[in-house]
């Protein structure tokens, strides 16, 4: 009997206490916090779905292992255990331990970037684009046109345009840093991205003579969609059809804080010699020796265990499914989604919700805003606020969407919490005509939906 209702594949063993609130409580936090949910206490929000980054309950298996974790500042057992489950995943024989997946970024994109260089990827997240125009080089992303419509159905929206690569190459050739396939594609809508496009695009930098790196931090929810999605591939394992990918690739960059249910922690792997001397050069002087890089024993240990247990067959298909139940339920009462559901979030599409706010004036922050006022639910605007840049007259030049994501922690909220989360929509929608648009008050140069300032507009 194949069964209706998606039960966790775990029980739980500890528990938090979550404070609730009323909603004009909300409305003064939400002041407070100059109306960037990044502002907020953790401790005022009932449903926190700002990130899945570095928020997983971790296993019992984890726990244990922190216990086990060896401190020594080198050559320590938990090191050898981390890299070792590196090594097999990836088949890189060159593995350097960060403290999270940003300062693998900056390691390895500060040694490959610099004034001129070109970064190309399917779409860079906010940090990847951060840390490689910090450097001077430019960010440029190509996903495939059926990745830009949110109610289009296709399997692999995450992909990259080939061809658009291939003209890329040829036009800044000699200048290309890497080019960087995310999976899933985050900024993209969570999108995965196929085996065969991988290929192509290995294929297409190997012609090139181009570094193709991997932003690997959900290459198991990726390979979730791949073995249930792409022809051929149903009899391969999640963790088969992750190593193939890997294969593909000249490097990785991840971040343990998905896909290996870490809450903190991440990894640079190469396959050249060369490359990995330089950037343990980096690394030691800014994050620790190269059998820690910032990250404690017990860390690791928790890292290399994480990286066993995301390949469970049967969490990936609860992670999947339970993602798609909250998918489902807002579009049964008519919220505008990007579609299908993705892996790691739900996405909104604040553009469509809000047709009446133009980009200019913020409707993704808008709904961020309403959420945590209506239910207490934190979440994160990705749009013009994080992408979005200034033309020479100071006029906003938009991001190619306006989506807000929902990201749900790995194993940390049950069924009762996502009805909560819906049932909340149905008061956004209801009171959706009367919401008015944002502007910035106060904001840095770099990566500034962490920082910024908010006002309503009347």
């Amino acid at each position: 009997m194949k069964h209706r209702t998606i039960i966790e594949p775990f029980r739980i063993k500890s528990v938090e206490p979550i404070g609730l609130s009323t909603e004009a409580e909300r409305v003064e936090q939400l002041k407070a916090a100059h109306y960037n949910p990044f502002l907020l206490r953790s401790r005022d929000v009932i449903i926190d779905l700002m990130t899945d980054s570095g928020t997983s309950a971790m296993s019992a298996h984890q726990w244990a292992g922190v216990m086990e974790g060896d401190e020594a500042y080198a050559g320590s057992r938990s090191w050898e255990r981390m890299e070792h489950a590196v090594r097999d995943l990836t088949g890189m024989p060159h593995v350097l331990p960060t403290h999270q997946g940003r300062a693998g970024e900056r390691i390895l994109y500060g040694h490959l970037g610099g004034k001129g260089k070109v970064f190309i990827s399917n779409t860079h997240f906010d940090t990847t684009r951060a840390n490689i125009e910090f450097t001077g080089a430019t960010a440029i992303d190509i996903p495939i046109p059926e990745g830009q419509d949110t109610a289009l159905e296709h399997p692999f929206k995450g992909n990259m345009d080939v061809q658009e690569l291939e003209r890329l190459l040829n036009e800044h050739k000699g200048h290309v840093g890497a080019v960087i396939l995310t999976v899933t594609n985050n900024s993209g809508g969570g999108q995965p991205v196929s085996l065969a496009n991988a290929e192509e695009v290995s294929a297409t930098c190997k012609r090139h003579g181009v570094p193709m790196m991997l932003d690997c931090c959900r290459v198991a929810e990726n390979s979730w969609f791949v073995k249930n999605r792409e022809q051929g591939m149903g009899d391969m394992t999640y963790r088969s059809i992750a190593q193939r990918m890997f294969a593909l690739a000249d490097g990785a960059v991840m971040s343990a804080k998905k896909d290996a249910f870490a809450n903190i922690g991440g990894f640079i792997a190469f396959r050249d010699a060369e490359l990995a001397k330089a950037c343990t050069q980096l690394l030691i002087i800014t994050e620790g020796f190269s059998t820690y890089g910032g990250l404690s024993g017990r860390d690791m240990e928790a890292i290399a265990i994480g990286l066993e247990e995301v390949f469970d067959p049967h969490y990936l298909d609860y992670r999947i499914r339970s993602t798609t139940f909250l998918g489902e339920q807002l579009n049964k009462i008519g919220v505008p989604l990007m579609m299908p559901i993705g892996g790691h979030a739900v996405y909104v599409d604040a553009k469509k919700l809000y047709p009446h706010i133009p980009p200019a004036h913020y409707p993704g922050q808008a709904l961020v805003c309403e959420l945590f006022r209506l239910g207490g639910i934190r979440s994160v605007e990705i749009g013009s606020v994080m992408f979005g840049t200034y033309a020479e007259d100071g006029s906003l030049k938009p991001s190619r969407m306006e989506l807000v994501r929902l990201a749900i922690p790995r194993r940390v909220y049950t069924q009762s919490h996502i009805e909560y989360v819906a049932e909340t929509f149905e008061g956004i929608m209801a009171e959706r005509d009367r919401v008015k648009g944002m502007r910035i008050t106060e904001e840095p140069h770099f990566l500034r939906h962490f920082t910024a300032h908010f006002e309503w507009l009347h």
